[in-house]
């Protein structure tokens, strides 16, 4: 009797579970499906009004997923067209010196998110901007004379030293500059080098009507013109003075063009001095400029876009405006781009300083480097030149000495993988120097004969007057870079004793030549 209803008793519980399970099942069910509303999906589900639950759930539903795959295939599609290069906003590639395939250090420079992966990267390599391997890199420089184009010539090995790209020098020169450059570099033959000259006398009209107080002159206001002076399918040009040394790949400082946004058409370092602040001295009265003003030193020019902005009017304008009232300039050109740059500030993209250290008189260029690998230029701005001040200019001064006294003919050598125009002088020396026998015991002179050394005329100031008698005397000599300031003072100290002794029947006398 007891085991029966121990029998109907696990019957009924089991019977009441079978019931009670369902019921609680769909219950939960029912409270979850009406009072929790998942996140919606898409403005689209926020605004429906679809009730949750039976046909309009799975309407609904599938509203969402039409919905969340048209959003993928979008996103698909933008995924797949190719990144828009950062060169596109420069000028067309199918001009001269404009072949450049650049990249920033930060991607394309406008991706908000590339730049916040890059900040959150804890990696400390950073991408460099780059420019194609035979890209040919433009540059000018105005230089008039002996000194300038003795100097010239430190600056152009400094840069053919760190260069591993074709190289196009544009020089605006006079008569004197011309004659020596052009003998110098037609006797260099240096392969991927390309130069052309400019007269600078056509170009003194232009500027001639501004007085200017600095020391180099009314050469020293024709980077103005340059925008009309250069060809005009030329874009983009790096403009130096001719005091300037190199201490990197003048590419590293090409490949900054395509960082200019916008309408920045001028690449300038900072002034380090004070000049433009007004406070060296007491009523000092300097050219307009922002801030602390920029040095032209060191110039990146866009070109093309300058002409568009009628660079020439714009200089002009300012020019006039401003010479009412200062009468003259007292840093040459640099006054006036520090004038139209204080009008127009959106036209000036500024350089960091390590791309022109100045080393003229109480200067902030300290500032610009931490160590030697920081140098970048080296700008010889004061009068003083290798006499400035400078806590150290010993450093600066041996660099300098050193491509001074680098032998130029270590320079001639091929850029590998990048084709150059055929120099059919060098192909013959090479080829006449190749069909010479080395185990020949007069080998050295047998070479000498044919060998073009690197020629520059006139290195000191001389004007030729030939003698009507023609007994010139010319003195050949060899000897260091160190020793040739002294040549004028023993020119002039040489005596030829031509005086005839009654005793010994020596010949005495002298003859200044």
């Amino acid at each position: 009797m007891l085991g029966m209803c121990r029998g109907r008793r696990k019957f009924l519980v089991a019977s009441l579970a079978l019931l009670f399970i369902p019921a609680l099942t769909w219950l939960y069910l029912s409270v979850g499906s009406f009072q929790v509303k998942p996140l919606p999906l898409s403005p689209l589900e926020a605004l429906s009004s679809t009730p949750v639950g039976g046909a309009g759930e799975r309407q609904a539903l599938e509203l969402r997923v039409r919905v969340v795959e048209e959003e993928n295939r979008a996103l698909r599609r933008e995924l797949s067209r190719p990144p828009r290069s950062p060169s596109a906003q420069l000028p067309s590639n199918n001009h001269r010196g404009n072949q450049s395939r650049t990249h920033s250090e930060e991607g394309t420079g406008d991706n908000e998110s590339q730049k916040a992966v890059t900040v959150g990267n804890s990696s400390d390599c950073v991408r460099h901007p780059v420019v194609d391997k035979c890209e040919t890199i433009h540059v000018a420089i105005v230089c008039a004379g002996y000194n300038a184009s003795r100097d010239v010539v430190t600056l152009v090995k400094s840069v053919l030293f760190h260069r591993r790209n074709p190289l196009h020098f544009h020089f605006i020169t006079d008569s004197i500059a011309q004659q020596i450059l052009s003998s110098l570099f037609h006797t260099w033959m240096v392969p991927a080098v390309r130069v052309d000259f400019y007269d600078a006398d056509e170009l003194k009209s232009e500027v001639s009507w501004i007085p200017n107080k600095h020391y180099s002159g009314i050469y020293g206001l024709m980077k103005l013109v340059l925008t009309k002076t250069l060809p005009s399918d030329l874009q983009r040009v790096i403009v130096l003075d001719t005091d300037i040394t190199f201490a990197t790949d003048i590419a590293e400082l090409w490949a900054v063009f395509h960082k200019f946004k916008g309408q920045q058409v001028l690449g300038l370092v900072e002034n380090q001095s004070d000049w433009y602040l007004g406070n060296l001295w007491k009523n000092h009265r300097p050219w307009p400029a922002l801030g602390r003003g920029f040095n032209t030193g060191v110039i990146l020019l866009l070109l093309d876009r300058l002409r568009k902005l009628r660079w020439e009017q714009m200089w002009r304008l300012t020019a006039e405006r401003e010479l009412m009232s200062m009468l003259s300039t007292s840093l040459a050109d640099q006054d006036i781009f520090n004038a139209v740059i204080k009008q127009n500030p959106f036209l000036v993209h500024q350089l960091p300083c390590f791309w022109n250290v100045q080393l003229s008189d109480h200067t902030r260029s300290e500032k610009c480097y931490k160590d030697v690998s920081d140098l970048k230029v080296i700008h010889w701005n004061s009068p003083k030149k290798l006499r400035v001040k400078n806590k150290h200019v010993e450093f600066f001064r041996n660099l300098y000495l050193t491509f001074l006294e680098y032998d130029g003919n270590l320079l001639r050598r091929e850029l590998f993988g990048c084709p150059s125009e055929a120099d059919h002088n060098s192909e013959n020396l090479q080829k006449t120097l190749s069909e010479l026998d080395e185990d020949d015991p007069c080998y050295e002179f047998r070479r000498e004969r044919f060998t073009v050394h690197r020629t520059h005329l006139y290195f000191l100031h001389y004007e030729y007057k030939p003698s009507s008698d023609n007994t010139d005397v010319t003195l050949v000599a060899q000897l260091s870079m160190d020793r040739c300031w002294f040549t004028p003072t023993l020119t002039e100290a040489t005596q030829v004793c031509l005086v005839q002794s009654g005793q010994n029947n020596e010949v005495e006398g002298f003859q200044r030549f």
